[in-house]
């Protein structure tokens, strides 16, 4: 990992930084809204104490190397519209994955796309890592679609043992 602050990483339209207890609202809609969480089997944080609590729980995590999580924002706009991360490292640091989500008036424009290019660049030029995860469940076309489209290839019979009904993809550097 890297121990410097912790880095923004800019693409041709979006800037990805570091998550404030200010992007609450947005954390509690991403991690509650029925429709982003449609294939996402995770803790909602439908109220402001849960969003400050996972607020509180990533930067603690960021602090002691042991993920990256941005926000996702338009270079115009401060307003946080997804999230992306790295995170789940192999004990030596050459594995990661990587997860995402998108509010949905955002989604279909290539902005994950763009998103995910940008992390998969930190991943094996900063950090240095070898293989980058992503599981995602068999029914999301879009994710699916998004993964092969950067390069990830399924692991046929890799199973995820916190949710069978997801797929595991690798990209190797």
């Amino acid at each position: 990992m890297i121990d410097n602050n912790f880095p923004e990483i800019q693409t041709e339209r979006l800037l990805l930084k570091r998550l404030g207890n200010a992007d609450w609202e947005i954390i509690s809609f991403l991690r509650s809204d029925k429709t982003v969480n449609e294939f996402v089997k995770r803790p909602s944080a439908e109220t402001k104490e849960k969003a400050l609590a996972f607020i509180e729980k990533i930067n603690n995590g960021i602090d002691n190397q042991l993920l990256y999580y941005w926000k996702i924002t338009e270079k115009d706009a401060s307003e946080m519209i997804g999230s992306i991360c790295l995170w789940n490292f192999s004990e030596d640091k050459k594995t990661a994955e990587v997860g995402y989500d998108l509010h949905p008036k955002h989604q279909g424009k290539g902005i994950m796309n763009e998103t995910l290019k940008g992390i998969i660049e930190f991943g094996f030029q900063k950090l240095n890592l070898d293989l980058i995860e992503a599981y995602t469940h068999r029914q999301n076309e879009s994710s699916k679609k998004l993964l092969k489209k950067n390069g990830f290839t399924l692991i046929e019979g890799k199973i995820d043992p916190d949710n069978a009904d997801n797929s595991v993809y690798e990209l190797k550097k």
